[in-house]
């Protein structure tokens, strides 16, 4: 009986000690972020089509200069660094998009 007491025990401990061995490992885990990079080729997409390469060459040049550090980024599974790489590129977009968008707007 006895033995059967520390066998379980030893049985819930190591289940216990596999448990938390599981969350930290999917703790650490980070998922590429797809998303923003997804977002960041939109926008930069739209600002090229708005004329940004002409009205806002230094905005869209910094948003794909944002976008290429966050694809190098990913290669390297630095995925927080790449997140926040593809948000600067799609302000950056966003930004171009603007000043074309004012800059068409003003030569009518």
């Amino acid at each position: 009986m006895l033995a059967t007491r520390m066998s379980l025990f030893r049985w819930s401990q190591s289940l216990a000690v596999a448990g938390l061995a599981a969350l930290l490992f999917l703790a650490g885990c980070q998922s590429a972020p797809v998303q923003e990079m997804s977002d960041a080729r939109q926008a930069i997409s739209v600002a090229k089509k708005a004329g940004a390469a002409e009205h806002a060459p230094t905005d869209l040049k910094a948003a794909m200069d944002y976008l290429e550090s966050a694809e190098s980024f990913i290669i390297q599974r630095r995925y927080d660094q790449a997140r926040r790489e593809a948000v600067n590129a799609k302000a950056s977009a966003l930004e171009a998009l603007h000043a074309s968008s004012e800059k068409a707007s003003d030569d009518d």
